[in-house]
């Protein structure tokens, strides 16, 4: 007989509504910051952000968040287990039209609206893939079939995998395949299994690198891995957006240098995209040290609290989706931080509740939607996708068997 305890029962998460609500506001003054005029005479942040045609670009956004996060949390939850397949299918076909009818000559990542703003269908993608991936994992039984399994999976990472990569759009990519592999390791599948496919995948990235190296190609991605490895030699072209970015960072010292600063680096535009991929560098620059250390440690919250919830989750399929919103939180975070420090390549990936867009912000919240809708429909009885075996493995779901034991 399972017990209800005061970690399982169903409940309103508001402790996470007013954790990632707050970062969303602070998260228009950092972008204020990093987009105010110089000529601007305002003398109080809220004149600022109202200056900045960014900042209230954005507010809008966050304005939109309670909606988003509503109807994520009043969907019937057995409706995700029936719409993940069309949802997949869904994304990876606006993935082909963004792909064909996109006439840019790079990266084709953004379709054009009639109002003036452009969406990225990739970031709505990541969340059709926690959907398909935790529908598909949650229904498998890990101590038998393993690499029958592991190509029905496989199977369904390699679509939107294709598509992304003609598409040109690395930075998503590498998103999907962290999801993958978190989920893969929570589902219950063997480490060996794992061990095999991240060797594979070092031996792939490496064959691929010495491909476009001896090759002669001037590709930019070939620029930014050199850019990374050898910055010095391209401190005036790949390395120079990440060398401005450290200096930004570095100018902060432990307390910054204050906002809205005339002759702040961010004020000057010394680093590009410092609204949106390269936030970090104007929150760097401004609240210093301490301030980083303030908003990891908020990142680190919202992580480990997911980590918490997905644990005391029984039913496998929800379980799993928190894993998924959780996985796309933290490879954000971390690729983000780690390219405006220096330590991470340069991918194009925003900072979660603070980088300016509004196709992240609304992929966030809808993220933190599934997370509270699972919360706040746990169910005592073990789901039907619930698959019991022998095994033990570090699975959240198999802790979750082994108490309902006892």
């Amino acid at each position: 007989m399972i017990v209800e305890s005061k970690h399982t029962r169903a409940h309103t998460d508001w402790f996470l509504i007013i954790l990632v609500m707050s970062m969303s506001i602070l998260g228009i003054g950092a972008v204020a910051v990093a987009t105010f005029s110089t000529t601007s005479e305002a003398v109080t942040p809220l004149t600022h952000i109202v200056e900045s045609s960014y900042a209230m670009r954005q507010s809008l956004f966050v304005l939109i968040a309670p909606v988003i996060m509503t109807i994520m949390i009043n969907v019937p939850f057995h409706w995700f287990r029936r719409l993940a397949r069309p949802l997949y299918i869904g994304a990876n076909l606006l993935l082909l039209v963004v792909w064909v009818f996109n006439r840019a000559t790079g990266v084709k990542a953004w379709l054009d609206t009639l109002w003036g703003f452009t969406i990225q269908p990739s970031e709505f993608a990541k969340l059709a893939m926690i959907l398909i991936l935790a529908k598909t994992l949650s229904q498998m039984d890990m101590s038998s079939k393993t690499w029958r399994n592991l190509g029905k999976v496989g199977f369904i990472v390699f679509i939107p995998t294709l598509i992304t990569v003609a598409s040109g759009e690395m930075g998503s990519l590498l998103v999907i395949f962290f999801m993958f592999a978190v989920l893969l390791w929570f589902s219950g599948m063997d480490w060996k299994v794992l061990f095999a496919l991240a060797a594979i995948g070092i031996v792939a990235v490496v064959a691929l690198f010495a491909f476009m190296y001896f090759s002669g190609s001037d590709s930019y991605r070939l620029t930014r891995i050199l850019a990374f490895i050898d910055p010095a030699s391209y401190s005036s072209s790949g390395a120079y957006q990440q060398t401005q970015s450290k200096i930004a960072i570095g100018s902060g010292g432990i307390t910054g240098i204050g906002y809205f600063v005339n002759g702040a680096m961010s004020q000057l535009n010394y680093v590009p995209a410092d609204w949106t991929d390269f936030i970090f560098a104007t929150i760097g620059e401004a609240a210093g040290f301490r301030g980083c250390l303030l908003l990891i440690f908020a990142y680190l919250v919202i992580i480990i609290h997911m980590l918490r919830l997905a644990y005391y989750t029984r039913d496998k399929f929800g379980s799993l989706m928190i894993i998924g919103v959780m996985a796309m939180f933290l490879f954000h975070v971390f690729e983000n931080i780690g390219m405006c420090i220096g330590v991470m390549p340069i991918t194009g990936i925003p900072l979660p509740f603070m980088s300016y867009g509004g196709s992240n912000m609304v992929t966030n919240m809808a993220g933190i939607g599934l997370v509270l809708n699972v919360t706040k429909n746990r169910s005592l009885a073990p789901s039907k996708d619930t698959i019991n075996t022998p095994q033990k493995t570090a699975s959240i779901r198999h802790f979750q068997q082994m108490r309902s034991r006892n």
